[in-house]
């Protein structure tokens, strides 16, 4: 097991990893809509969620997979009527084929961040 780490995604909050990778695989904790560099929440749904997605990007980088090695995605909204806006977001950083993923609603994120998004990815041989 390798305990993934990049300035190029927020520090963790509490006691865990950027993310984890075993063999081929790759676990990213769940990443919030945080600039790295200040520790700033983005203002505002589409913004925090083109950071965090941003971020898995990052720890993902580190540990040498990209968004095209994601098999699933896992996404908490704070509003899930932000649902659509998401989707379209989505498509910005996937193509097809896409991961699975889920999309819950929760009643309140780490910093009351607007989403929080986590992901797994198989490394391409």
């Amino acid at each position: 097991m390798t305990i993934l780490r990049t300035d190029e995604a927020p520090a963790p909050i509490g006691p865990y990893s950027q993310g984890v990778a075993a063999g081929d695989w790759i676990w990213t904790a769940g990443q919030l809509g945080m600039d790295p560099h200040s520790g700033a929440l983005a203002e505002g749904f589409e913004a925090q969620a083109r950071q965090a997605l941003a971020n898995v990007r990052a720890v993902l980088a580190a540990g040498r997979a990209t968004l095209a090695d994601v098999v699933r995605v896992t996404v908490y909204v704070r509003d899930l009527s932000n649902f659509g806006a998401f989707n379209a977001i989505f498509e910005e950083f996937f193509r097809p084929p896409w991961p699975a993923r889920e999309v819950i609603q929760a009643a309140r994120l780490p910093r009351d961040a607007e989403i929080e998004i986590s992901a797994v990815a198989h490394r391409a041989q």
